[in-house]
């Protein structure tokens, strides 16, 4: 509904950050997210300077009864930070952050990136499992479980939050942890954004880096097959100190990938060793002796290098279209349908891949009804990315993705991963969750935001 420019006025000022209308310099960069396939157009973009800024944003959203999109890095692929005609809430400026070397925690604003927050982290030879993007931000990426290089080891990003401050739908800002709205605090490991608004995140650190075993090693299209069988048995056998995932792609033209490569058809086993660096140089010596690799980048590396390792892949207004499942196994007919599907990628744009992370370790450790991230037990994921350049096809990347994805149906679970979820509807978003979990989310949703306010979200419905 319109507002006064009255009202408007008296907002701007009461905020310490920015407000941006559509007359004001700025605003199409301002509206901007990550998805270049998402173009809307919000009334009003509040850029906020601090927690005070999101109370009165919030207060002014509801009294005013607009639509409100809430954003922290904008990399969420359903465009989930913006919106037509309502309010964007963007917490991109709020990048404190402290670390405590001692007690090995952080305090992180949700404006930061993983990137800003690691170089923070990594200063005192600590890190805390964090995303394959050094863009992509701490906010969403952590409501929604999180994983990364570390996972294995340390569990998902909920894993390691110790407690949060958030702002609820009513303007109230609160604490959550186990001690203190532990109900809301269970629910906001795993239930994404749906309770309130996320201003400041404490995670539990763990003595990594600055320098890890890691990296990749990259096989022609032709050896997938053979490369996957051996990955399935492989990762068998590997301790929870590597994690690991295998991603088709198309070579890059970087300095690293030889001229006759570039723009082939590769696969590539990417991984990170949390531990020490001769260990983790014996563990990949098998994958080593399976094949003459055609480039092997795997060594000692900074973390933070490892953690940007992807950053080219995804750049800024790339559109993206993507599905993700669980998969039960990598066997042989899983195997045959992966290989059959990513030959297609040759007439793709060459940001598009797959990418295959392999789960277990810590993740499976962690007790179900410690937190609402429901599917510990799966042990691989799948995701399928369509990724191209303004110009190209756009339906003919969304095609092989949702053939692919079809496909892939049978030898997955059913179960999603909430982070990978475009805006898919809500059986999508209830296959995230197990029938208990998902009506404890409902009750939870009932009891903090009983009139869904935060609604552009992976949604959870209020219980009646």
């Amino acid at each position: 509904m319109p507002t006064a420019s009255s009202d408007v006025a008296q907002l701007k000022a009461a905020l310490h950050g920015q407000l941006i209308t559509s007359h004001d310099k700025g605003y199409d960069e301002a509206r901007a997210v990550w998805n270049g396939m998402i173009d809307k157009r919000p009334l009003l973009i509040v850029r906020c300077a601090d927690k005070s800024d999101v109370i009165n944003a919030v207060d002014f959203a509801r009294g005013n009864q607009l639509l409100t999109a809430i954003r922290g890095g904008g990399h969420n692929v359903a465009g989930f930070g913006t919106c037509d005609g309502g309010m964007v809430i963007d917490l991109s400026p709020m990048k404190n952050i402290a670390v405590d070397a001692a007690s090995r925690t952080a305090r992180a604003e949700a404006g930061l990136t993983w990137g800003e927050f690691d170089k923070a982290t990594q200063a005192q030879g600590l890190a805390t499992t964090g995303g394959l993007v050094s863009s992509t931000g701490i906010a969403g990426f952590t409501l929604g479980g999180g994983f990364g290089w570390l996972v294995r080891k340390y569990g998902l990003t909920v894993d390691n939050l110790q407690s949060v401050e958030m702002v609820l739908a009513d303007g109230r800002s609160v604490t959550a942890s186990p001690t203190e709205n532990a109900d809301l605090f269970w629910g906001v490991r795993g239930g994404g954004g749906n309770f309130g608004i996320v201003t400041l995140f404490e995670f539990r650190l763990h003595p990594v880096g600055p320098m890890v075993f890691g990296g990749a090693i990259f096989h022609r299209a032709a050896k997938a097959k053979e490369l996957l069988r051996f990955y399935r048995g492989w990762t068998q056998t590997l301790p929870d100190e590597l994690s690991t995932m295998v991603a088709f792609l198309t070579a890059p033209p970087e300095p690293f990938v030889p001229k006759d490569l570039v723009g082939t058809q590769m696969i590539a086993i990417a991984l990170c060793h949390a531990g020490a660096a001769e260990a983790g140089e014996k563990l990949v010596k098998p994958l080593r002796e399976f094949a003459p690799a055609a480039i092997d980048l795997l060594g000692p590396l900074p973390y933070v290098a490892l953690q940007g390792m992807f950053d080219p892949s995804a750049p800024k207004g790339i559109h993206a279209y993507w599905r993700t499942q669980y998969l039960r196994d990598l066997d042989d007919p899983t195997i045959d349908a992966l290989v059959g599907h990513t030959s297609a990628m040759k007439s793709l744009s060459p940001f598009s891949a797959v990418h295959i992370h392999h789960w277990g370790g810590a993740i499976k450790r962690a007790g179900a009804d410690q937190t609402a991230f429901a599917h510990r037990s799966a042990r691989y994921v799948l995701n399928i990315v369509g990724l191209w350049t303004g110009g190209e096809d756009a339906g003919k990347h969304i095609n092989w993705v949702r053939t692919f994805s079809d496909v892939l149906q049978t030898r997955g679970t059913g179960q999603t991963y909430l982070n990978f979820l475009g805006d898919e509807g809500a059986d999508r978003v209830k296959a995230a969750y197990d029938a208990q979990t998902f009506q404890r989310l409902r009750k939870l949703k009932a009891k903090y935001d009983p009139r869904n306010f935060f609604r552009l979200n992976q949604n959870i419905s209020p219980a009646e």
